[in-house]
């Protein structure tokens, strides 16, 4: 199925009726706490996963906000008179936000999908029909331009996004328009980007009908439409990462060999980022034989860049290939296909190397600083969204740690970061413990080892005393050399600076 094949979409020049389809859908509650409320946590979560039928059963009412969700985010006909006395009918018809099905109901040209905003704003995220709940569901298979709603890739990407108020903000390949509209909450200009003109188109109706200034949209493959000399304060990008032997759907397959957009698009950021400016991607890369993963991302930084990169999951290339299949409905299809499809992404692994795939964030930060950070850690644990700030406190830390010394850290005051818990681990009844845990309760949840002066020291930390005199403190306590220890507790100090266990008082 060709583009030409997908549905016409509603006109991206009537913002009249975009506020009047707006202020129709507020006045019927059709928010995302609307929809909760209506659905019910179970069939809401369904839609997450593609699953409709709980919310067919939930909506077989006659109540304004029943006939909206199923017309807009269960592709329903409805009756042209019943939803006349709800939305703006004969405007949405004229401008294709609607359309006749038959005599006397109308069908939606566009899913809609109620979208709560960090702010609690309530937005509106526009896309294909059939894309605004879970994934793809295996309809990228049957329409190479197709543009998908808001998954979990956006919703994790938008809580990464360090969220401060900047002048410039771009988002490269914008899909749905889910990052711009955040960014529109926060930057005075926004440009968004895509290869797929179709989805430049859904990014205006997304934003139009969320009530949010309108973005500079740019047709073009990443930085291709960005001018040379154009900075930006912001840059954020879910682009088409999956490694895949081609490139048949545009919105997962960016069309270049194995790793290589994400490398790419990595690389040719540093130039573009303003002193002090961010940028969030989610990407895919290859653990290929021979070589540490952490080394290939690692020479993907550019230069005046610090950067944090966070593998979340990784897939050997069986079910990296299968999941990908599964995405495109491949498995659904004719047998001999799926088998010789399988067989291509294997022997693509197979030709370059690869043993395994990598999935996980890239946040870089322009400084600088003669001696830029670059951490490459694996942490597939749960962690609290949102994020943005867990990762800007990040890159604090990053600068107050390159500004201090061993000699400087001992005369610095620290605090315990809040909810911060000790956990002692040994056998039972032991009369000492083998080791002592760490563990954050916030933020990226982490847990670390200490020793039982490390311990002692975080648990004493509350900004009154430096960080010397408590070791000359615990030194006393435990009968050992106060030099010695002032001497070998640094790092542990930086360790636990670093990974937000102290904060700085």
């Amino acid at each position: 199925m060709s583009n030409a094949s997908l549905s016409p979409l509603p006109s991206a020049d009537r913002p009249d009726v975009a506020t009047r389809l707006r202020d129709a859908l507020l006045g019927a509650s059709f928010t995302a706490d609307g929809l909760l409320e209506l659905l019910g946590a179970p069939a809401y979560a369904a839609l997450s996963r593609s699953e409709t039928v709980p919310a067919l059963r939930a909506t077989r009412g006659d109540t304004p906000l029943e006939l909206l969700v199923r017309l807009f985010l269960l592709q329903q006909p409805v009756p042209h008179a019943r939803v006349a006395d709800v939305l703006p009918v004969d405007a949405c018809l004229e401008s294709g936000w609607l359309d006749h099905a038959g005599d006397d109901e109308v069908t939606a040209t566009v899913d809609v999908r109620p979208y709560g905003g960090p702010g609690g704003e309530d937005w509106f995220v526009v896309s294909d029909l059939g894309c605004a709940v879970g994934g793809a569901g295996g309809i990228g298979n049957h329409a190479e331009g197709v543009v998908l709603g808001v998954g979990g890739a956006s919703t994790t990407l938008a809580g990464l996004t360090v969220r401060t108020p900047v002048s410039a903000a771009l988002d490269l390949g914008t899909g749905s328009g889910i990052q711009a509209l955040h960014a529109a909450a926060h930057a005075t200009r926004v440009t968004a980007t895509d290869v797929n003109p179709r989805a430049l188109h859904i990014t205006a109706l997304t934003l139009a009908l969320s009530g949010a200034p309108a973005a500079d949209l740019r047709e073009g493959s990443l930085y291709e439409p960005v001018a040379d000399d154009e900075t930006y304060d912001l840059i954020v990008s879910n682009p088409p990462f999956v490694i895949s032997p081609g490139a048949r759907l545009t919105y997962r397959d960016g069309g270049m060999g194995g790793d290589d957009l994400c490398r790419s698009l990595v690389q040719q950021t540093g130039e573009r980022l303003n002193e002090g400016g961010f940028a969030h991607f989610l990407a895919n890369w290859q653990h290929v034989e021979g070589e540490e993963w952490t080394d290939r991302l690692r020479s993907w930084v550019p230069r005046g860049c610090d950067a944090w990169i966070v593998q979340r999951e990784v897939q050997d290339v069986t079910q990296y290939a299968e999941l990908w299949l599964r995405d495109a409905g491949d498995h659904r299809g004719d047998p001999a296909d799926y088998q010789a499809r399988y067989d291509a992404w294997l022997d693509e692994f197979e030709a370059r190397k690869v043993k395994a795939v990598g999935f996980g964030w890239i946040t870089l930060r322009r400084t600088g600083a003669a001696d830029p950070s670059v951490v490459a850690e694996e942490w597939p644990h749960p962690v609290e969204q949102p994020l943005g700030e867990t990762v800007r406190a990040h890159f604090d830390r990053v600068d107050y740690l390159r500004s201090h010394d061993d000699a400087a850290l001992l005369e610095a005051h620290f605090t315990l970061s809040g909810e911060v818990v000790q956990e002692q681990v040994g056998l039972p009844g032991a009369e000492d413990p083998e080791h002592v845990v760490l563990r954050q309760n916030r933020g990226m949840r982490r847990a670390t080892r200490v020793d039982t002066v490390g311990a002692g020291f975080a648990g004493v930390c509350d900004g009154t005393m430096s960080a010397g005199r408590i070791l000359d403190a615990i030194a006393q306590l435990v009968g050992e050399d106060p030099v010695a220890l002032r001497d070998r507790t640094p790092a542990q100090i930086r360790l636990l600076v670093e990974q937000g266990f102290l904060e700085p008082a």
